[in-house]
């Protein structure tokens, strides 16, 4: 346990921004697994486009707090837009 003023400060600081950082860490995997899964089923259209808009959405807005660095952010992005428009390239073939 914390003797100084200052150290147990900091310790309530940490404790709070674990609590936000599991939040957003927590948000941002349900919200990636409900993208996959819609890239599976086979979505497309509008709603696909939806669910891509909110991913990179929640992907940016944690970079943007400081929960993970911009490059990792940026990366994330680029695979599941990746990992998207390759599952729609089959539909788009066999329409043609």
């Amino acid at each position: 346990m914390a003797n100084h003023k200052s150290a147990l400060k900091r310790m309530r600081q940490s404790e709070t921004r674990r609590i936000r950082n599991r939040h957003v860490n927590s948000q941002l995997k349900t919200v990636l697994k409900t993208f996959y899964s819609a890239v599976d089923a086979k979505t497309a259209g509008a709603e696909m486009t939806d669910i891509h808009r909110l991913t990179v959405s929640k992907i940016y807005r944690a970079a943007t707090r400081g929960i993970m660095h911009k490059r990792t952010a940026a990366r994330k992005v680029s695979r599941i837009t990746a990992y998207m428009q390759k599952a729609q390239e089959p539909a788009a073939a066999a329409t043609e």
